[in-house]
């Protein structure tokens, strides 16, 4: 997968993982690329290291779910730390 694709799956993963932690949701849609494309990594890192899977293509639905995942895992760890989570309007 090239660096746009990376990128596109990034923010789309970033949002999806925002919108499933709306408690948790911070920033706009740059967090959510930074978040996606940071949880993209980390994705494909623990999918290697426990499941035995890596990042494939961009139309390969084990990278969207990996990336999902990592998304969301770094989402919560972000939240955790800096202790920032979503203002309620």
């Amino acid at each position: 997968m090239g660096f746009l694709g990376f990128l596109i799956v990034g923010l789309i993963c970033g949002t999806l993982a925002k919108a499933i932690l709306k408690d948790r949701a911070v920033g706009g849609w740059l967090a959510s690329l930074i978040i996606g494309v940071i949880g993209a990594f980390v994705g494909g890192w623990l999918g290697g290291l426990l499941l035995d899977a890596e990042l494939g293509s961009f139309f390969d639905i084990k990278t969207w779910l990996l990336a999902l995942a990592g998304s969301i895992v770094v989402l919560f760890i972000y939240t955790a730390i800096t202790g920032k989570r979503a203002t309620r309007r």
